[in-house]
């Protein structure tokens, strides 16, 4: 799909706030209300919009921790590769799981309480699936972050 200025003006504004009324994002984006939903109907229809969601606070709900843990397998079969990732899709605490090229074969993003509970998703991990090496690194500060693309 090809996008033009108002497209993408109204997918600024989408990003920035979901929750604001189809009114509020033809004013902010210059023009009506019928034209700005037709396009979000046809950019969804395309699949450049998807789903909506609510963005939590991690912290507020107690989950303070922020692991990015590396993973380095010997494995490289289909087999392990479908169970594995059968176990990443199957844990809460996994906010992103990215297959790297490189030394390092897969980094997850995990949110926990603490390092105790940390530990035991690790555990749980290692008991479903095997793996070689893994690092784990705690964020001591998040600097960045953000789900808007720059369009």
């Amino acid at each position: 799909m090809q996008l033009d200025e108002i497209d993408r003006r109204i997918l600024r504004e989408l990003q920035r706030d979901a929750g604001q009324s189809l009114e509020q994002i033809a004013r902010a984006v210059g023009s009506s209300k019928t034209p700005v939903w037709n396009r979000i109907r046809k950019m969804r229809e395309a699949g450049v919009v998807g789903k909506q969601t609510v963005l939590l606070d991690a912290e507020a709900l107690g989950l303070e921790a922020c692991f990015f843990v590396l993973i380095r397998t010997a494995e490289h079969e289909s087999g392990w590769q479908n169970a594995f990732l059968e176990a990443v899709r199957a844990r809460p605490e996994v906010l992103e799981a990215h297959r790297l090229a490189g030394d390092i074969d897969y980094i997850l993003k995990v949110r926990v309480p603490n390092a105790r509970a940390y530990d035991t998703f690790y555990q749980a991990l290692i008991a479903q699936v095997k793996v070689h090496e893994v690092t784990a690194l705690l964020s001591m500060e998040q600097i960045k972050a953000t789900t808007e693309l720059p369009v």
